[in-house]
């Protein structure tokens, strides 16, 4: 009697297994009856009888990816691979058209894929393809959209994840690039030394300016001490003339001790004669004396021209008076 419920009590058991099922979450269940589309079943327990009714499938409701790699032509004639990344999921309302109307969607997607790549594609450049992969997207997006729609999937999103030109364009496009920045990098060297030289330049003006500047004050002041000098010796008794020789000697003889206080100075020969500071002295005021009578010649040159154009012009006003 044990054994006989036993028996009983595992059979029905197993019974009970066949009549119940679990479908995971996010997956829908196609179930058949003799071969015949029967109903979706969802997430949840659920029943079937068995023999009569099976799992013909199941469809997850996931997103999915589908990864496509095409190799086209761009307009420039260059061969390029694009990976193209195609996000998609089935509708839920729409599970039996996506069991039953498509069998094998991987390859209906790669196919519109490859389809759209190689239409778009060949109307851009090379250097367009890497600015305009956003546009080749929503192009794959929209056809694929429009062509998988009735087929029960969604397209979620497309995305044109690499963009793999051949190897020696490669090449050639970095060596490209290494030129222009080497040819940017000597403008700006170009205008760095440009401005060096200028502001060296100026710098030089500057200091030639105040270097002028300094020679200048500083024969304002020595004529200003020789001035004095002057004075003070006139108040001694002694003459304008002696005071200016005996300055003339005393700068001599100075110059001559700075020469011989230098050391590694050059070879300079200077008359020192007792009457050295006489005869420069005489020679530099024939020299001033010549100046100053050319500078009064000059204007007396001048008054003359002057005074010529007035009466040449007073005598045009008479002649014209004379006329009228």
């Amino acid at each position: 009697m044990g054994i006989s419920f036993g028996i009983l009590l595992l059979f029905g058991i197993i019974i009970l297994f066949l009549f119940i099922f679990t479908v995971k979450q996010q997956t829908a269940v196609i179930i058949e009856r003799f071969g015949k589309f029967n109903s979706i079943r969802n997430p949840g327990l659920q029943f079937k009888i068995p023999v009569i009714d099976k799992i013909a499938g199941k469809m997850s409701l996931k997103i999915q990816q589908l990864d496509v790699v095409v190799e086209t032509k761009t307009k420039d004639d260059v061969f390029v691979r694009l990976k193209i990344s195609v996000q998609y999921q089935v509708i839920k309302t729409q599970v039996y058209d996506a069991f039953y109307k498509l069998d094998n969607p991987y390859t209906q997607i790669t196919s519109f894929v490859f389809d759209v790549v190689r239409a778009e594609v060949p109307k851009l450049r090379l250097d367009d393809v890497f600015e305009k992969k956003d546009d080749i997207a929503i192009a794959v997006k929209g056809e694929l959209q429009e062509a998988m729609n009735s087929y029960g999937y969604e397209i979620i999103k497309t995305l044109v994840t690499d963009i793999d030109p051949d190897e020696q364009v490669k090449h050639a496009m970095n060596r490209i690039n290494a030129a222009e920045r080497e040819k940017l990098a000597a403008q700006y060297e170009g205008d760095a030394a440009r401005i060096l030289i200028v502001e060296k330049a100026k710098a030089e003006a500057e200091s030639k300016r105040l270097q002028g500047q300094g020679i200048a004050d500083q024969r304002r002041e020595i004529a200003r001490g020789l001035l004095e000098s002057v004075d003070v010796l006139n108040g001694a008794g002694i003459t304008s003339q002696e005071a200016s020789a005996l300055i003339v000697v005393t700068q001599h003889y100075d110059t001559l001790q700075s020469i011989g206080e230098k050391s590694g100075s050059k070879l300079v020969l200077l008359p020192n004669s007792p009457t050295a500071a006489s005869e420069m002295l005489n020679t530099m005021v024939t020299s001033f004396t010549a100046a100053q009578q050319l500078h009064e010649h000059q204007i007396e040159n001048n008054n003359s021209d002057s005074h010529k154009k007035r009466l040449n012009k007073r005598d045009s006003f008479n002649n014209d008076d004379t006329e009228l």
